[in-house]
């Protein structure tokens, strides 16, 4: 190790500096938990609430945009593994969707159900509206979708 930047530095001088490096390390660590944006199922339900609707509008509007590559970045780990994104592409034909909005958003502790109307087009008839519901989940600081779809 002579030679190394670690080796020129003697061991009384890491004994003063090691207990320093831990307290800045739990500061940070502790700033970002509490950074704004950093949900959890502690976080007020309106600030859970306009977190979930701005992640249903961008996924939707990625799906609007056929970009399911980005679509699907927004599902849960647990959907993930359930959908690998080849299998995610295959299922969800990009195209007739026209706009998404929102109805009502209740959140419990760290699930939210979106209520919503999604407007699409089938090659005979434009404009349909149905009525559906999405399920989303607060893990490590943000909210993700949940997809009730089997790979």
């Amino acid at each position: 190790m002579l030679g190394t930047p670690c080796a020129q530095h003697s061991r009384s001088e890491w004994t003063v500096v090691a207990p320093w490096a831990s307290v800045l390390i739990a500061a940070v660590v502790a700033a970002c938990a509490s950074m704004p944006g950093a949900l959890s199922k502690d976080s007020t339900a309106e600030v859970k609430q306009a977190a979930v609707s701005e992640r249903i509008n961008a996924r939707w509007q990625a799906l609007i945009k056929g970009d399911l590559d980005t679509a699907y970045t927004y599902m849960s780990a647990a959907s993930q593994e359930a959908m690998p994104l080849k299998v995610y592409k295959l299922k969800h034909k990009p195209g007739m969707w026209r706009s998404v909005k929102i109805e009502s958003l209740q959140c419990e502790a760290e699930i939210c159900t979106a209520k919503m109307i999604l407007t699409y087009d089938h090659e005979r008839m434009k404009g349909i509206q149905t009525p559906f519901e999405e399920s989303w989940i607060i893990e490590k600081g943000t909210a993700w979708y949940v997809n009730r779809e089997r790979g």
